[in-house]
């Protein structure tokens, strides 16, 4: 059985070791590093490999946001979780626009946390319903954006359903069924919404598309 290597980076001591103890219960993953900041992590990368990065947002030196914005202008491939609380929704929508591949709560539970690190180490981007609904009520009291007719029909009816789907926290196989399609034809419907978009992840998708106003929840 293939373990997958997980690095924490996290200013709390208390939750690096609450997310080590709930990790030790599953033998797939291993802890190969714990940063405090996000420069430590990028520092580590190279040093431990891990197949999976858990970043908290606000940390001393350099923060979440900051090691994220590094990592992509490297075009580092390894997946990112961010860790965060109920008060960071911008920050949450700034993480996803950077390509993490989800996001946790700190106090989240241990089905949570392994489910989302086995989407990312798969390459998938797990978006938990009830996380986005906060961040997008949230985004509704701000002014909200509004799109040109031309970006309004950048995406067609079939591929705006599947967005707002995959906002929803659908996985492609979900999507399929509701639309009575097949999985490989969703992934296609997926890749010309990124190409449209200017993205490269399904998380990116869903925030380009909330800022320009093209996706309303």
């Amino acid at each position: 059985m293939k373990r997958y290597k997980i690095l924490i980076a996290d200013d709390h001591f208390v939750v690096r070791e609450g997310l080590k103890l709930i990790m030790e219960t599953n033998e797939q993953f291993q802890i190969v590093g714990e940063a405090g900041n996000g420069q430590e992590a990028i520092d580590l990368i190279d040093e431990v490999s891990p197949d999976v990065i858990l970043m908290d947002l606000n940390m001393p030196v350099m923060s979440g946001l900051e090691a994220m914005k590094i990592l992509k202008s490297k075009n580092c491939p390894i997946p990112v979780i961010i860790l965060t609380t109920y008060n960071e929704d911008d920050l949450m929508i700034e993480g996803l626009s950077l390509g993490a591949k989800g996001y946790l709560l700190k106090d989240t539970n241990r089905e949570d946390l392994f489910r989302n690190i086995e989407s990312a180490v798969r390459g998938e981007t797990l978006l938990q319903a009830d996380m986005l609904e906060k961040v997008f009520a949230a985004r509704e009291q701000q002014k909200a954006p509004t799109a040109t007719r031309a970006e309004v029909s950048l995406l067609t009816e079939k591929e705006l359903f599947i967005l707002q789907s995959v906002a929803r926290g659908f996985r492609s196989k979900e999507i399929a069924f509701d639309m009575g399609i097949s999985e490989r034809t969703v992934k296609a419907h997926l890749t010309n919404i990124y190409n449209k978009l200017g993205v490269d992840s399904r998380s990116q998708a869903v925030a380009v598309a909330l800022e320009r106003g093209i996706l309303h929840m």
